[in-house]
């Protein structure tokens, strides 16, 4: 730009400052909607914004080197004045609205405030000032957006971790509302490998999840990555959901409970189930917590041996099963040797394990079935030999 401001100009838009101000906020107030929706408290914020914005213009322009702008500046004088809060009440777009209103509010000005002489070399400043303003805003919601969505991570980690150290009280359920959590339905937590690297690995979970029309909090639990799937009834199905995003090594769906407050139930669960799956390599993937009951057992998990007892020892309810379940199991699954161990007719045999599979939903016929019946079978004699009379 080859032409200075001239000192009569520059000090005429000074002066006008506040009725330009003052004609800004009467625009927002016909013209924008959303501002008039504001509480008075943020309507008056926005008006500072306003306000310095126009303020900041014109000392620019006095200062007569209205070829620069300095975006930092220009940035800290325009938003400096308004709470970071802000950004959180009022978007993006809104705030472009604004700037593009307070440039007409301006421009619509000028030919009542400047001579003729100035009036061509102020236009092309206000464009010029336009554009640094339209970078600065996009700065300031960059800025935000990064800081809300750290704050967020950080939110969001120590939910989970209350999740897993079983403290699921009501300050938790608030933070994790504030995360978008909606908190209907059956929840299941998935644990598995976290993969290396991956940046984006948690948008792309809640980008899976919500596809799914599901709710989804994740986090790092050293290093396994650990979601909790809300209003999942199918365990195995949402957990498959996932699959793909986790590094090689089993995924471990958690038993469905029906609250927020039960999630530890499902997480420790999910996190034991991780643990003792080297002890079934051949598991599929995803893999219920339970269906890792035995392996769990084995690793010394009491409340997978309060499960299997519970479920299966218990649930046989009858001597008579229990006798022909462990004569079948010795026998190393013949029928026949079972019936002659028994003094019974196979086919006695065949109708008990039938019975057996009812009451217990495990096959004894099937090998993983058997073995689960066998450790369960144990367990339920140990404590029945304990047990005070």
């Amino acid at each position: 730009m080859s032409r200075r401001p001239a000192p009569a100009g520059s000090a005429v838009l000074r002066r006008s400052t506040g009725r330009l101000a003052t004609a800004a906020t009467a625009r927002m107030e016909s013209d924008l909607t959303w501002f008039r929706d504001l509480s008075a408290q943020d309507r008056s914020w926005v008006g500072l914004i306003v306000q310095a914005g126009i303020q900041s213009f014109t000392e620019w322009y006095a200062a007569g080197q209205v070829e620069r702008v300095d975006g930092a500046s220009l940035a800290a004088s325009v938003f400096g004045a308004a709470p970071r809060a802000l950004t959180g009440v009022i978007t993006l777009q809104q705030t472009v609205d604004l700037v593009r209103l307070s440039i007409d509010v301006i421009e619509a000005n000028l030919d009542t405030l400047l001579s003729a002489e100035d009036l061509p070399i102020v236009h092309e400043a206000v464009g010029r000032y336009a554009r640094e303003v339209a970078f600065a805003t996009a700065e300031v919601y960059a800025r935000a957006a990064e800081q809300r969505g750290a704050w967020d991570a950080r939110l969001e980690a120590l939910v989970v971790d209350a999740v897993l150290r079983g403290e699921t009280d009501e300050a938790v359920l608030s933070r994790a509302g504030a995360l978008g959590w909606a908190g209907a339905g059956a929840l299941s937590v998935v644990v598995g490998n976290a993969p290396e690297g991956g940046t984006d690995l948690f948008d792309e979970v809640r980008r899976l999840v919500r596809t799914a029309g599901l709710d989804a909090l994740c986090a790092l639990h050293g290093d396994l990555l650990v979601v909790l799937l809300g209003g999942a009834d199918k365990p195995i199905e949402a957990a498959s959901l996932l699959d793909g995003l986790y590094a090689p090594g089993p995924v471990v769906a958690g038993p469905i409970v029906s609250s927020f407050a039960e999630a530890t139930i499902s997480a420790s669960a999910a996190l034991a189930g991780h643990r003792a799956s080297a002890g079934w390599p051949d598991a599929p993937r995803p893999v219920l917590a339970d269906d890792l009951l035995p392996e769990r057992v084995l690793a010394g998990d009491a409340t997978a041996a309060d499960q299997l007892v519970s479920q299966i020892y218990l649930a046989l309810d009858n001597p008579a099963l229990v006798e022909t379940l462990a004569a079948y199991l010795d026998a190393g699954g013949s029928l026949e040797a079972t019936a002659r161990a028994l003094f019974v007719h196979a086919n006695t045999v065949r109708y008990r394990l039938r019975q057996v599979a009812d009451a217990t939903g495990l096959a004894p016929t099937d090998a993983r079935d058997a073995w689960t019946l066998r450790i369960a079978l144990t367990l339920g004699r140990q404590r029945a030999l304990t047990r005070p009379l």
